[in-house]
């Protein structure tokens, strides 16, 4: 159950805080955002404001921000069609009902004639009772009604395609950025109540069933050497651990003032390359500062990224193989071991899977965030936009190979982890 919330907690904010980052800068662009959702498939919840309809959706396998322009719309109405109108207080258009016009008596049966939504804004139409041909103004906020279901209609200057390079770019960037702006902000506020690791060989926290207490060592025990090895930052307190597992080693530690030998044998575990190492359940010492932790957030964040870049560019070359990554199967296994670790490495782990999303997002690969900033950048060096139906049918190949993956690292996080 631990678990179970946490994933739903942490992959919520993730997903949350990248939709928002798109929202928030397609708003400012002015483009019309129709859904704002968490989740795919059919809804669970959903409520409007200021244009936008929020919703959380049955499968918690993502989200997204619905802008008008970047697909075609549904209701399409054409010369011929019997439509319904309903006018606001200046005499424009404000409800077009496009069916069960029986259900709105008060609504102006027409016949359409011509119809622009997008620039004009205008319907031109006849009524049998009278002769000639009628011409309505539309409201640019005006609803069309479909099987009772209100649509706002989306003027081209409201449209993802009308707005600048720039602006869109920027509207999809946004995403991803917001990504790293959360782990910073989880790992200045980590730091805030962990406090700042020092880099010296000084223990902090100590796990209650690990090596560490087993064999009697302290918080703020210093050690100053391992089987003779002098010591001075915690990299190199870890660096000898990680190489000796199961192998019992003796520590020469500073406590009290006084130099005591300790012996402790490291136990063994696998790290995310899959590889043998030796830990003992210890936390570098910390201090505390508002100045250190925001520049913790910021190393911090820039160490994960760095690290993360250079695990994808091990998967190029193929010194890193399939098998060591990670599905949602894994993922779940992980975050229920970081759970059961306390909250402190719960925020680290959370941290790290936001710069992984924003990164992953940032790939110029087809479907994802990347792939529609490499359309944008081409558009700019072309100076005019690549044809919407070629572009469309590069994503949806792009996300077909994608799912293909996710099944492919899905089937291998159940072997490692169930059979």
């Amino acid at each position: 159950m631990n678990t179970l919330l946490s994933i739903i907690v942490i992959f919520g904010l993730l997903v949350f805080i990248h939709e928002w980052g798109h929202l928030y800068f397609a708003k400012r662009a002015g483009i019309l955002c129709r859904e704002f959702a968490i989740g795919f498939g059919p809804k669970v919840f959903s409520f409007k404001r200021d244009e936008t309809v929020y919703t959380i959706r049955l499968l918690p396998l993502g989200g997204f921000v619905r802008m008008a322009g970047e697909d075609p719309e549904m209701i399409q109405i054409k010369p011929g069609y019997e439509i319904g109108l309903r006018f606001n207080q200046k005499g424009k258009v404000k409800d077009i009902v496009v069916n069960n016009k029986s259900k709105h008596p008060d609504a102006r049966v027409v016949t359409v004639e011509r119809i622009d939504l997008e620039k004009e804004l205008v319907i031109e139409a006849y009524i049998d009772d009278e002769d000639g041909l009628q011409r309505y103004q539309v409201d640019e906020k005006a609803d069309m009604i479909y099987d009772e279901q209100r649509t706002q209609i989306a003027p081209y200057d409201r449209q993802f395609g009308s707005k600048t390079v720039g602006q869109r770019a920027l509207a999809i960037f946004a995403g991803p950025l917001m990504n790293f702006v959360l782990a910073f902000f989880i790992l200045m506020v980590y730091a805030l109540l962990q406090g700042i690791p020092v880099d010296e060989s000084r223990i902090g926290d100590i796990s209650p069933d690990g090596a560490a207490a087993e064999a009697g060592l302290q918080e703020n025990d210093r050690i100053i050497s391992i089987d003779g090895q002098p010591l001075e930052t915690w990299e190199d307190l870890t660096t000898v651990i990680q190489q000796h597992p199961n192998q019992l080693l003796s520590f020469e530690i500073v406590r009290d003032g006084q130099i005591e030998v300790v012996n402790v044998t490291p136990q063994e575990r696998l790290n995310p390359m899959e590889e043998t190492e030796g830990f003992i359940g210890v936390l570098p010492a910390n201090e505390f500062s508002i100045i250190g932790s925001i520049q913790y957030g910021v190393t911090e964040t820039y160490l994960i990224t760095s690290l993360i870049f250079e695990a994808l560019g091990m998967l190029v070359t193929g010194q890193f193989s399939l098998d060591h990554l990670a599905g949602p199967v894994g993922i779940y296994n992980y975050t229920g071991e970081a759970a059961s670790m306390g909250i402190f490495v719960l925020m680290r782990w959370a941290a790290m899977l936001s710069v992984n999303l924003g990164i992953i997002n940032l790939l110029p690969l087809p479907a994802l965030d990347g792939g529609r900033l490499m359309f944008i950048g081409l558009e700019a060096v072309r100076g005019k936009p690549i044809d919407p139906q070629k572009e469309g049918v590069v994503h949806f190949i792009g996300f077909a190979l994608l799912m293909l993956l996710m099944l492919v690292v899905t089937w291998n996080d159940i072997n490692k982890f169930f059979l």
